[in-house]
């Protein structure tokens, strides 16, 4: 029986094709979303149609009759010949390959001359020849398809998913690279790109090594570069230096920080309590400093991140926030072990927009919060009494790959909660001109941030500049950057008596006039006195033996009257919240003065890009008793027990372990003396030498 060779070659063809779609190979718009690659099945039955069909019509033709000798020729030739280019649909024509025609040897033997058995016989032979010369270019075809497959695979990054708050996942080592916020890890925030939606460079690579794809696809659209992703960015104060994300998924990449030190303070205070530091807080012992575990989740242009801080920033960053004495709901303990907690959404207009709400690093001050990103561990007061999170609204805009601008809607200055009913409004603009230059400037204003006092409202402006100056990677001495950071801020408002409370009015500008105002210890009546907030810092540092050894040398100064933005001494356990009841031991009042300056020598050993070991020497120094000396800041326990909180820090505490519970130091006196006790007083020096060895790991 003679099989038609049309339907024969077209039903293997049609399975062909339905082969390819049920593996994902579409048309319309989820084409627009997939790499057009035909699976090495597909490429086989589509030759195998070809084949057939040629050699199907050679033999019916050869068998049905015999042929002329302008026939034979013809017939023989055409056997050699691919399908008609009509029996391929148009959508996949440039995609497969014709195998070649045999060549007519010139010296073979006339078919037409010949007997019908010689004849027979000479169309099986040919038919065999054929089939010979399909079966190696099919062979040919796999060969090929491997190779394309294997290229293709080869221009995914190594870690092959997103990083820094939700990027598609072609873009995570370029992200993790440059930094991650929204990771990306530091500031350098990028727009997530959608898994979906392919926009990324190395997807465009791998595309483009895919043959036959000009044909039949609409002309390609540039691509967008990735926000800071074009120039390496791990050399920045306050970024990551990882150059490659450990783990990664389509959906989620994980994040884990490890963070411990032990802490030296010379003074050695008798009851290991350190203050004035955002960072070191216990003297003479091995401490957590923070256990961060989260990461981020990236799908469909939607994105999420969290970061636990389990061990002391749990403790120590929370008492630096008055907010959550306001109200009920004890929202201090609700968010206390989350350094960041934010969900939003990308939306792929300019090169890239990000809505985030939740908890967020604020970046003011250049360092990050977490030390294994920074070039020192303790940063100068600049960094370490401006705020490291806020709570509210961000939204991300990105109009080049150099530059973003970050609007910020807020519940406050480093505030879980509003500590009264305006909340603040900030922003950052980041821009990165060139790879060895990085300018960011913050900015916060109209928050009314004191507890107690809705009458005033403060502004801060906070500005950096970091300049990698030398660049060398093949030297000892490979590379040397330097960072600067500038600040000036101000608290104002009139002096007011609300519901028969008298509050002292502030100001910008030195000796204001406010008939209002009483007066106190260090201004006039009829005057406001100054509140503002003015300081720099700058480090230089250097990088050693392909960057597996760092030196930091830095230090700063501020100047701060009325003590708006000085750390609290944990004096008898006193919080930002007790604080703003009041502070018997060290007040923060309008004109209070406050004057610091410091220096800080650094020296990291950092055998794997995952890991630091840093050693530090800082050297302190306050225009006012401020340090923890040798005496402590705790005073002894009630009952007998040493060096116990009593409670009650807003009050003058008694030697006996008891509180007076009395707010001036001559009403404590007689109460204290009532109990045959004393006045007990904390003891605070003007200088504090200190070092730090730190343990640092980052996945």
């Amino acid at each position: 029986m003679v099989v038609s060779t049309p339907r024969a070659s077209l039903a293997i063809f049609d399975l062909a094709v339905r082969q390819q779609q049920s593996a994902g190979f579409h048309s319309g718009k989820d084409s627009n979303s997939m790499r057009r690659q035909l699976s090495p099945t597909t490429a086989l039955l589509i030759s195998l149609s070809l084949v057939l069909g040629s050699a199907v019509g050679m033999t019916t033709s050869s068998l049905a009759q015999t042929p002329g000798p302008t026939d034979a020729r013809t017939e023989v030739a055409a056997a050699g010949e691919s399908a008609p280019a009509a029996a391929v649909p148009a959508a996949r024509a440039s995609s497969v390959s014709s195998p070649p025609s045999s060549p007519r040897n010139p010296a073979a033997p006339d078919l037409a001359t010949a007997d019908p058995a010689a004849h027979d016989l000479g169309a099986q032979l040919a038919i065999e020849k054929e089939l010979a010369a399909m079966k190696l270019r099919i062979e040919q075809l796999q060969q090929e398809l491997a190779e394309m497959k294997g290229h293709a695979a080869g221009t995914q990054p190594a870690a092959s998913n997103p990083a820094s708050g939700a990027t598609a996942p072609a873009v995570a080592t370029a992200f993790s690279a440059a930094p991650a916020n929204a990771g990306l890890g530091g500031w350098l925030a990028q727009p997530s790109t959608s898994p979906s939606s392919g926009r990324t460079r190395a997807a465009s690579a791998a595309s483009a090594a895919l043959p036959g794809q000009a044909a039949d696809a609409a002309p390609a659209k540039k691509e967008k570069i990735a926000p800071f992703s074009d120039w390496d960015w791990t050399w920045l104060n306050g970024n990551p230096r990882n150059k490659d994300t450990a783990f990664d998924s389509k959906f989620f990449t994980p994040e884990i920080r490890a963070d411990v030190t032990y802490n030296y303070d010379f003074n050695k205070p008798v009851d290991n309590s350190m203050g004035g530091s955002s960072e070191l807080f216990r003297s003479n012992e091995i401490q957590l400093e923070q256990l961060g575990l989260g990461g981020d989740f990236h799908y469909d242009n939607v994105r999420a991140r969290f970061m636990t801080q389990f061990g002391m920033y749990s403790t120590a960053t929370i008492r630096n926030d008055p907010s959550y004495a306001k109200g009920q709901w004890n929202i201090a303990d609700a968010d206390r072990y989350l350094a960041e907690a934010y969900g939003g959404y990308h939306l792929d207009a300019l090169n890239g927009i990000n809505i985030d709400a939740g908890i967020f690093m604020s970046y003011i001050g250049l360092f990050s919060y977490y030390n294994f990103d920074n070039w020192a561990y303790q940063p100068s007061y600049v960094s370490s009494n401006t705020p490291w999170f806020f709570e509210g609204v961000r939204i991300q805009v990105f109009p080049n790959p150099h530059l973003k601008i970050e609007p910020w809607i807020i519940n406050g200055w480093q505030s879980y909660g509003s500590s009264n009913s305006r909340k603040g409004l900030g922003g950052q603009i980041k821009w990165t001109p060139r790879s060895w230059v990085n300018v960011i400037s913050n900015n916060y204003g109209l928050g009314h941030d004191d507890l107690y006092i809705p009458n005033r409202a403060r502004i801060h402006t906070d500005n950096s500049i970091e300049i990698k100056y030398f660049d060398r990677p093949g030297q000892t001495l490979d590379k040397m950057a330097f960072s600067f950071t500038g600040d000036l801020g101000c608290e104002f408002g009139p002096s007011v008596v609300k519901n028969g409370v008298y509050q002292q009015g502030v100001g910008c500008i030195t000796s204001k006039k406010d008939a209002n105002s009483v007066g106190g210890d260090y201004f006039k009546a009829g005057i406001n006195p100054k509140q503002s907030f003015v300081g720099y810092m700058f480090y230089n540092r250097a990088w050693f033996k392909k960057d597996t050894y760092g030196l930091t040398l830095g230090g700063g100064q501020i100047n701060n009257p009325g003590r708006y933005l000085v750390l609290l001494p944990p004096i008898n356990g006193e919080t930002a919240s007790s604080a703003a009841i009041n502070a018997p031991y060290f007040t923060g009042n309008p004109s209070d003065p406050f004057k610091a300056w410091d220096l800080s020598v650094t020296y990291d050993y950092m055998p794997k890009q995952w890991l630091t070991f840093r050693w530090e020497y800082d050297y302190r120094h306050a225009s006012v008793p401020y340090w923890s000396g040798k005496g402590g800041v705790t005073p002894p326990g009630s009952g007998g027990v040493p060096y116990t909180n009593n409670g009650y820090p807003q009050f003058f505490a008694c030697n006996n372990g008891n509180s007076s519970m009395q707010l001036l130091e001559t009403a404590a006196a007689a109460a204290c003396g009532a109990q045959g006790s004393s006045v007990w007083f904390p003891d605070l020096r003007k200088d504090e030498n200190l070092i730090d060895i730190d343990i640092m790991v980052k996945f």
